[in-house]
């Protein structure tokens, strides 16, 4: 077995993420995700190491040292962060020359070739769905040998192996909390909206909604969701539970946790018995009596893409999602004591100024607990970069998803809605929202009632504002 490294490399200041990161980018407030992408391959081979360093504060030198003594490391990249990835992948090189890289993520899933001509200290990427393809070039296998990888031969040429067949049985998986144990440190990993400490899992991969900006389910994931069984789940919370007592509640990262309710209904009634506490995503059209049996089981939290307030906006995205469900959804959840995180996104095609106006206003009438504002993202692979190539909404000057300090920058335009008046329009979103006497009424009772919280958001607060900062000065 090769002396395998697993890493998340060290990015700028106040970087967000983590390997599972959708957004690698500064967000409104500090957060880290995670490295499940990576972890769980990491469980598949003995003796590797996980090291995830933005969250560790961790910087080059201890990094280097580890690498002198091992034969193989594989990093998790994405289109923001993979221009100073590939700078870090040269500096492993050039500490030990004879390591083999490989480079995991959406990024180089879909754009292989192009990677790797960009990339000269990388050996090999792996496309789509990777854990067994690292667990057998991990294992000493040729590269030659490894479905599912593009990679340079001795002559320096690009060869693409066959891709590989995608994981069906998902209960084959071994847990990733092993791995969270033997290399994390939990406390290191905050989101604004979830209990801290937190523990992240995947109950299944794929999402059955064809939304087209969207990235895992285009590139790595897949449209057909493919499942754990409830008992597989509730093992490896039992066994979370004894490894981490401290953990607060536990996160639910499939892309779609609800896209199958009657199995979604089961890992509740398995929670249930464990006494825990727990949050996922979800799709804003969960019927009230499927909410009702979630709650019953330890239920907090939703996190809940409603994208845009326009009916058109959602049919132009293939959200499949009708304005007036959300908001019965919305009500049933405030009515059933479920917070809701809501997600918005800002410059989606058929975006208007009155759109976004008339978006503000479907948020802070449904009024989630809290929610975060995005710029639409092009990612390569997705049928929203294509649509944006195409149409001349995505032009090479302001192609970039985020400027060097990693702010996340307006990529999209279009003739009669501008870069900045979509970049702009996120400020906008946060003041109205947030910025309500009845909102900032509901915080102040939250601060009031707890001591924890009221450090908690006094510190989002400062973090919020430095955002706006940041932004102000991109």
């Amino acid at each position: 077995m090769l002396r395998t490294l697993f890493l998340q490399p060290p990015s700028f200041d106040g970087f967000d993420g983590g390997a599972g990161s959708r957004y690698q980018a500064k967000r409104e407030i500090r957060s880290f995700w995670y490295p499940t992408w990576l972890a769980q391959p990491a469980a598949l081979v003995e003796g590797s190491r996980l090291i995830d360093a933005p969250p560790a504060r961790m910087g080059m030198e201890p990094i280097l040292e580890d690498v002198r003594n091992r034969d193989l490391v594989i990093m998790h990249t994405s289109t923001p962060s993979f221009a100073s990835d590939v700078k870090v992948a040269q500096m492993l090189k050039d500490e030990n020359p004879k390591l083999k890289i490989g480079m995991v993520g959406a990024k180089v899933a879909v754009q292989a070739e192009e990677s790797l001509l960009k990339a000269p200290p990388v050996d090999f990427v792996a496309r789509n769905e990777f854990d067994f393809t690292i667990k057998e070039i991990a294992e000493g296998r040729l590269f030659a040998e490894v479905d599912g990888i593009s990679w340079r031969n001795e002559a320096g040429e690009i060869v693409h192996n066959r891709d590989r067949a995608i994981i069906e049985n998902m209960d084959s998986l071994p847990f990733v909390t092993e791995v969270y144990k033997r290399d994390l440190k939990i406390e290191d990993y905050f989101i604004g909206y979830l209990m801290h400490p937190y523990i992240s899992i995947y109950t299944g991969r794929g999402c059955k909604s064809r939304c087209t900006f969207c990235l895992w389910p285009q590139t790595v994931g897949g449209h057909h969701y493919r499942t754990r069984s409830p008992e597989h789940v509730a093992a490896e919370i039992r066994l979370a539970k004894q490894y981490f007592p401290q953990v607060k509640e536990f996160f639910f990262d499939d892309d779609t946790f609800t896209d199958d309710l009657p199995r979604a209904e089961a890992i509740a009634k398995e929670l249930g018995k464990l006494g825990v506490t727990w949050s996922c995503n979800a799709k804003a059209n969960v019927p009230r009596k499927t909410l009702e049996v979630l709650k019953a089981n330890g239920l907090r939290l939703l996190l809940v893409g409603y994208e845009s307030g326009n009916q058109q906006i959602l049919h132009n995205i293939k959200k499949g999602m009708r304005v007036e469900t959300a908001r019965e959804f919305t009500r049933n959840c405030h009515e059933l004591g479920i917070k809701i995180h809501g997600t918005f996104i800002l410059g989606l095609p058929g975006e208007t100024r009155e759109t976004i106006q008339e978006t503000i206003r479907f948020a802070t009438e449904i009024n989630p607990h809290t929610l975060q504002v995005s710029l639409a993202a092009p990612y390569p692979g997705t049928f929203l970069h294509k649509q944006a190539t195409e149409n001349g909404w995505l032009d090479e000057s302001n192609a970039e998803l985020i400027d060097e300090n990693g702010v996340q920058m307006a990529p999209l335009h279009y003739p009669h809605l501008s870069h900045s008046e979509i970049f702009n329009g996120v400020e906008e979103f946060y003041r109205k929202f947030y910025f309500r006497v009845p909102k900032i009424a509901s915080i102040v009772n939250e601060m009031v009632r707890s001591p924890q919280m009221m450090k908690r958001r006094l510190r989002e607060g400062v973090e919020f504002f430095q955002f706006l900062k940041d932004r102000r000065a991109a």
